[in-house]
């Protein structure tokens, strides 16, 4: 697809999404139930040291989201991650960018649907069935889908309601537990470097989103100016919360029962609230799940729309609807998709899978800030972002990231290589259609 023919696509879309706007998707996108559940794997992984994972990966998305921040402000179309690798080198692998990203969304969307189901069964044992908790996955999609269907402003008019409302309550558990933590709890220890590389790719699933959250790039203000914002703001945010929760569940449980704890969070709240407060943290997985489910139904259904738009996925899932101005037939298409591998897969597998194609995605878009910048790129209506230190910053996130990949098992690798072989066959398959596709 020619730029002249995506500009004109991208000019039906409504530029609606302001820096605070994106910055709470971003932060909504993040915050999902892996925080609830991961401060007792990192205990288990690291022990007293596990803090020393939250500083690698800290350390890692800000050089990534640098990256990010750079190619965001100088590519302004819908996509994010796919439209900067494809702008930077090509359709190819712009596509398997695409393909990546659009993976990472929707394993990473599935997994987190599962744990909402399992949320409101906690709450609500009478939905512990498979079938119950089925019910529950389609109608929290179909709802999602209307809301996203009526417009972006809709959509992120829920994701500030859904960040806040998550939010809450993880903050009520840092500013009553930091009142009993047990300095003792937190006696600083030498990270086990044997295992850093693999608790990394764990704790990953924690901070990314932020690639997620970009992709409805043609429907951002501003956007030289709003992205890197919007993500600077976000991620330090996210940062120093999650620094805050590991250290006050650490500090009032010790790493010993944290590492024990199926919910950390909540067992930490029980010891400083009561049960009361234990209750509150379990209702806020729920809604924290919630939200990120809806930040990510914001975000995913334009990763297809994109594609589609460029020829590389039947013409109809580029489709804008004619009076709410969104891809309705993406944020449909998702839903289903969704919800399906929601209902039939576990959760472990979508993780997993999820992480690695982050990090994949992730390397290339380091590369092609990179490359954007070399070239001068500037579509993004205005000054680009000035990057510290530009030339060193994507090597040193490529580093980190190569550091971590290091950890990842061979049957790992063969999931993630056959996805993007698969793609590579279906790139190269339709060639002569694509552009009455498109």
């Amino acid at each position: 697809m020619t730029e002249t023919t995506a500009a004109a696509t991208e000019h039906r879309l409504i530029r609606a999404l302001g820096t605070w706007a994106l910055a709470a998707s971003i932060v909504n996108v993040t915050v999902g139930g892996g925080i609830f559940r991961l401060p007792a794997e990192m205990a288990r992984l690291q022990g007293d040291s596990a803090l020393w994972a939250y500083g690698v990966c800290a350390v890692a998305m800000g050089l990534i989201v640098l990256c990010f921040a750079d190619a965001g402000s100088r590519v302004a179309l819908t996509g994010g991650p796919y439209a900067y690798v494809e702008t930077a080198f090509g359709p190819f692998v712009g596509f398997l960018a695409g393909v990546l990203l659009w993976a990472v969304g929707t394993f990473a969307l599935a997994a987190v649907s599962t744990v909402l189901a399992d949320s409101v069964a906690a709450l609500v044992p009478a939905l512990g069935s498979p079938m119950a908790k089925a019910g529950v996955l389609v109608a929290a999609y179909t709802l999602l889908a209307w809301v996203n269907v009526g417009g972006v402003k809709q959509g992120a008019r829920l994701n500030d309601v859904a960040t806040v409302a998550k939010l809450l309550p993880l903050l009520l558990l840092v500013a009553a537990g930091a009142l009993a933590v047990r300095p003792e709890n937190l006696a600083a220890a030498a990270p086990d470097t044997g295992g850093l590389a693999r608790a990394c790719i764990v704790l990953i699933f924690a901070f990314a989103g932020v690639e997620s959250a970009l992709v409805p790039s043609g429907e951002v203000r501003e956007p030289a100016r709003t992205v890197p914002r919007a993500i600077l703001m976000a991620m330090l945010g996210i940062t120093v919360l999650y620094l805050a929760l590991h250290a006050v569940a650490q500090g009032v449980l010790g790493s010993g029962a944290l590492a024990a704890s199926a919910t950390p969070l909540a067992d930490a709240a029980g010891r400083v609230m009561g049960p009361g407060g234990r209750a509150l943290i379990l209702v806020g997985t729920a809604v924290s799940t919630f939200g990120y489910v809806s930040g990510m139904m914001l975000a995913v259904p334009r990763a297809p729309f994109a594609m589609a738009r460029d020829g590389f996925l039947p013409r109809p899932l580029a489709a804008v609807h004619p009076r709410f101005h969104t891809p309705h037939v993406a944020i449909a298409f998702q839903a289903v998709i969704t919800c399906a591998l929601a209902v039939s897969s576990q959760f472990i597998l979508l993780a997993v899978l999820a992480n690695l194609s982050t990090l994949l995605l992730y390397a290339a878009c380091c590369v092609a800030a990179w490359e954007l910048r070399r070239r001068g790129v500037e579509t993004g209506g205005g000054t680009p972002f000035r990057v510290p230190a530009a030339p060193v910053i994507p090597w040193l996130a490529l580093a980190v990231i190569a550091f971590m990949l290091f950890s990842v098992t061979w049957t790992e690798w063969a999931w993630v290589i056959g996805v993007l072989v698969l793609a590579a066959v279906l790139f190269f398959a339709p060639r002569g259609s694509r552009a009455a596709r498109a």
